[in-house]
Parts: C-alpha cells; sequence; structure tokens
C-alpha cells in the first residue's frame, strides 16, 4: 500500500501526527509526506500512491491536493483536526466562514472516502453537518493518553484498507474483468464449454483476486463466482468477503434476487421476462442481469411471443441495449437474444450504471 500524507505549513501538532502515522506503518506500506502542494505534485509522480490522506480543511491547497489525487486515480481520506468544531469555526472571519465553505469546503469533505475525528463530538458535530456519513473515529497519540501510537496507526490503517476495499470494480483491468466474465458464464451454464475464451484465465495467480471477490460479493453474485470458479477447475486464495469491511454510497442496498424483488414465476414465461426487463429497465444490477441470462437460456421461452410482448410494452428499444450489455457482462450468447443487440447511447448509459453502482 501506498500512502502520500498532506498538511499545511507550519502545523506543529499535525506534522507530529504524521509523522507518528509515517514511522509507524513503515513496516506494512510506503508512507511519504509533504507540507507542500509543489512538492505534492513530485511525490504523486513518483509514488503513484493509492492513499492520498489530507490533514485540516482551512487551506484550499489541500482541496487541490485532493482533487489532484483523485483525478489521477488515488483515494483521498481526511483528517479534520478539530478544524470544523463550533468553536473553531466561530471565531474565522466572516469571509472564511462562508466563502470557503460554500465555494470549496463542502466538496473537499463531501467527496473524501472517508472521514478521521479524533474524538466523539467531533465525529457527532460532523455527522449532524451531513457531509459525509463516512466517519471514522480515532484518537489522536499526540495529543491523549487514551490511544497508543501503535492503536492510532492500526486503526488508521484499516481505515485506508477498507478505502482500498470499496468500489474495486474501479480497479480492475481489462484482463480481470474478461476472467470475471467467463467465471460468470461458467458459473451461470455450469460447463466451461460455452465459454468463448479461456485466454484470461491463463495465469490465474495473476489475477487480483481480492479486488475480484470483493466485487462478487458487493453485487451479491459470490455464489455464482465461486461456482464459476469450480467449474473452471481454478485454484484460489481463500478471502472472506463477508468480513471485509468497505464503504458504500449513502443510497446502497445490497441487490436482492429478482425474485423477491418482482415476485415468484407464475407460469408464464413471457410475463415473467418482462417483469425482470423492466425491473432492470428501473435499475441495472449484474445480479439481476445474471438471473435474466439464465432464464432467456431456458427452453421454455418462445422469442417470438416475448418480442412481440416487448414491443407492445413499448420495451424493444431498451431490451437491445440491454442484451447488448448482457452480451459483455454475462456472455449471452445470439441463439438466446429474443432481439438483435444494440449499441447505442442507451446501451452507454446502462453500463454507466453498472459501473457507478458502488461508487462515492
Amino acid at each position: 500500500m501506498k500512502v502520500l500524507h498532506i498538511y499545511p505549513k507550519s502545523d506543529e501538532l499535525i506534522q507530529r501526527h504524521v509523522a507518528l502515522l509515517a514511522e509507524g506503518m513503515r513496516q506494512s506500506a510506503d508512507v511519504r509526506f509533504t507540507d507542500s502542494n509543489a512538492a505534492f505534485r513530485t511525490i504523486f509522480q513518483e509514488q503513484q500512491p493509492d492513499i492520498v490522506h489530507c490533514h485540516g480543511c482551512w487551506h484550499y491547497s489541500l482541496a487541490r491536493a485532493a482533487q489532484t489525487a483523485r483525478r489521477r486515480g488515488a483515494r483521498v481520506v481526511l483528517t479534520l483536526h478539530g478544524q470544523l468544531e463550533p468553536w473553531v469555526t466561530s471565531e474565522k472571519p466572516i469571509q472564511d466562514k462562508f466563502g470557503k465553505t460554500l465555494l470549496w469546503q463542502k466538496a473537499y469533505i463531501e467527496q473524501a472516502y472517508a472521514v478521521i475525528t479524533l474524538g466523539k463530538l467531533e465525529r457527532s458535530n460532523l455527522l449532524e453537518m451531513g457531509w459525509n456519513r463516512r466517519v471514522e473515529e480515532i484518537h489522536n497519540a499526540v495529543t491523549t493518553n487514551t490511544i497508543t501510537t501503535a492503536e492510532m496507526c492500526s486503526k488508521t490503517f484499516a481505515v485506508y484498507q477498507k478505502v482500498i476495499d470499496s468500489n474495486t470494480l474501479e480497479a480492475l483491468d481489462e484482463r480481470n474483468l474478461e476472467a470475471l466474465s467467463t467465471i460468470i458464464k461458467a458459473g451461470i451454464t455450469g460447463d466451461k464449454r460455452w465459454c468463448s475464451s479461456l485466454d484470461a484465465l491463463q495465469y490465474p495467480q495473476n489475477l487480483d483476486w481480492r479486488r475480484l471477490l470483493v466485487y462478487a460479493e458487493h453485487e451479491h453474485i459470490r455464489n455464482y463466482v465461486d461456482y464459476g470458479i469450480s467449474i473452471l477447475g481454478l485454484s484460489t486464495p481463500a478471502i472472506d468477503t463477508d468480513r471485509i469491511g468497505a464503504y458504500f454510497p449513502d443510497n446502497y442496498i445490497k441487490p436482492q434476487s429478482l425474485k423477491d424483488v418482482i415476485g415468484d414465476y407464475e407460469g408464464n414465461e413471457t410475463d415473467y421476462l418482462l417483469r425482470m426487463i423492466r425491473q432492470l429497465q428501473k435499475q441495472p444490477l449484474l445480479l439481476h442481469m445474471i438471473e435474466l441470462t439464465r432464464e432467456l437460456m431456458r427452453d421454455t421461452v418462445n422469442d417470438e411471443l416475448l418480442a412481440e410482448a416487448l414491443d407492445n410494452k413499448k420495451l424493444t428499444n431498451f431490451t437491445r441495449s440491454l442484451i447488448q450489455v448482457l452480451s459483455e457482462q454475462t456472455g449471452l450468447d445470439e441463439g438466446y437474444m429474443p432481439l438483435p443487440p444494440a449499441d447505442n447511447r442507451l446501451t452507454g448509459r446502462i453500463r454507466k450504471q453498472l459501473a457507478n453502482h458502488l461508487k462515492i
């Protein structure tokens, strides 16, 4: 793990706090730190950090650093060091309180993956402001004896790991995504002969299994992925993804099976498929796409009746775009497509909704 701290100049307490974190994590992470934006850019280019940890919230240079970090693929953690406590903000000049807050400070805090507060009251005050719900409380070993340096470093490192284990789809490269699609196809069909290519699985030891399996857990498709791994005879590390912490968007709800959302199959295959497609139109989820693919592959599906019903319900255009995404994500074969796929603006929107489901 690579971590880059940036903090305001001439703040001795924050400097000591950062120095303790850097020293305490030197065995488990590559930790750098600076109080200069110019040095920050140079170190960032050299180190390519996973985490940028910003300290404080009243210096615009920190917001610029956070913006640079996000743009270049790093994830931002903030420690506010009590700088938004009411007794602190009440002493700020009126132009600072309203100008800085309204223009950039709120966005700076909202867009952080996690915000660390140094005590219960600070945590409570921040949550009351409603700017970020991903708040952790870790006492500062520089100013209190309620926590040891080792405990402070351990808890802070745990926050970093939790950040890295969030929205892991964003960090999966093309090869891992292709491998995931192949595994899903094997999990749907129960037979690796249905997989058009096994190239991405040629060197399974090189795949990012932790991120891949964490993503499967968060999309509630771990059972399909585990079955696909078994069908393909892959040797993977034992990772209990249910115990791995992560951060989620405020509106995230772990996906439920389509049957739990739209009800059970009632004997009419066409009607059941229409209900599935309508639900995917409301919210495209990978779990529901897998379940739709399984349903489309049943021998009981009448493609002509389904195509006619889709046309009557004005779902043809959406379904054609959806089928294109199914071919990419779940490996739906041409012989099971009730309509020809379409790759257009609507298709792109479905892809984007899938990609953004876990995005902070």
